[in-house]
């Protein structure tokens, strides 16, 4: 998803999002009449957030768990080398369905899903033979509690200073 500054975005569209976040159906027209536009100028808008990566619209959000996989896990990835092309690798197996590049002790987070431990057990080999992978550590999901694409649109937090050295 490309990153667009928060400068970039108005009012009107941060009020656009919020409505989507609480309720991804919510037709054109109630959104219009929340923030004072018109359907088709609401239908504008979100096309070009979308099309310009600030948001996705996804289809529904399942847990697969209920959904007949037996397992979800994370997996932290060190990488040897540049964590690029390892993360591309990452993206186009099917049952990788999160991917992050993260700053740490580990490079890459990568969440799956698996019909089966013997399952999981074969995509974390396949995730082990792409060139770059230095190790993995499996964190299997044993209940979730917490889910949420609702944070809103609050503004960013402020830069913090660096701390003045003391003449103690």
């Amino acid at each position: 998803m490309a990153r667009t500054p928060r400068s970039q975005l108005d009012d009107v569209s941060l009020a656009i999002i919020e409505q989507l976040q609480q309720d991804g159906r919510r037709s054109y027209a109630a959104i219009g009449k929340v923030v004072g536009l018109s359907e088709a100028a609401v239908r504008q808008r979100v096309q070009r957030l979308v099309d310009s990566g600030v948001m996705q619209i996804v289809a529904a959000v399942t847990d697969p768990l209920q959904l007949g996989f037996a397992r979800a896990a994370m997996l932290g990835i060190s990488v040897a080398g540049p964590t690029e092309p390892v993360a591309d690798a990452l993206c186009e197996l099917d049952e990788v369905i999160y991917v992050v590049v993260t700053a740490g002790s580990i490079d890459i987070v990568a969440e799956v899903v698996a019909k089966s431990d013997r399952d999981l057990l074969t995509i974390s080999d396949k995730i082990r033979r792409i060139p770059g992978v230095q190790s993995t550590e499996t964190f299997v999901y044993l209940e979730t509690r917490k889910e949420s694409y609702n944070w809103g649109v609050r503004p960013p937090a402020e830069p913090s200073e660096p701390a003045e050295p003391s003449d103690a």
